[in-house]
């Protein structure tokens, strides 16, 4: 039996990669699948080019016999291929001026600098981001949880202790549900 596996997802800046660099800090297995070395060059049915997830290597990687959790974090249009195989998914989102600013500041990914990258990833908030939260598990607001929050959220749903002492009165359970009224939760 494998450990819990978790896909952290959403748009470009709303945390991922500091979420999961975290965990792994920490000692967790994280993985930053935005990473070129787990992606494979494509075409979209609009001829654009894109990024996809390298499918034999996510499966190597879900297939791994580990008991110790997984986290994975990345956002690819194939992703749902393989939602069956994570036990959660979260969605990271934030409002989109956060975003907007956390694109012009950070120093970590070039991503987003440029106009025509803010417009494609503005397009994403629009149509790929009520899909993400449509399959998601968790949906964590990160404009009101900060990065060791969603670390102690994250560990929570893969039943690590928290680093705290125990659970924040925001972390979810099974009983939470979106604020809209769907399955799943949000934070």
């Amino acid at each position: 039996m494998t450990g819990p596996r978790v896909l952290v997802t959403g748009m470009s800046a709303t945390g991922k990669s500091t979420v999961i660099g975290l965990l792994a800090a920490r000692g967790f297995a994280a993985v930053d699948t935005d990473l070129a070395e787990w992606c494979v060059d494509a075409v979209s049915a609009s001829g654009a080019a894109e990024q996809l997830w390298d499918e034999p290597r996510i499966g190597e990687l879900l297939d791994s016999a580990s008991k110790a959790p997984l986290f994975v974090s990345g956002c690819h249009s194939n992703q749902g291929r393989f939602r069956h195989r994570f036990d959660h998914v979260v969605l990271l989102s934030t409002p989109t001026p956060i975003l907007l600013q956390r694109l012009s500041t950070r120093t970590t990914n070039d991503f987003g600098k440029s106009a025509a990258e803010r417009e494609r990833i503005l397009g994403h908030i629009g149509d790929v981001e009520p899909l993400l939260r449509a399959s998601a598990d968790l949906e964590i607001d990160t404009s009101r949880h900060g990065p060791d929050d969603v670390v102690e959220i994250l560990l929570g749903l893969a039943g690590q202790p928290a680093a705290t002492g125990g659970r924040s009165a925001n972390s979810p359970s099974s009983s939470n549900r979106r604020s809209d009224g769907d399955a799943g939760g949000a934070v």
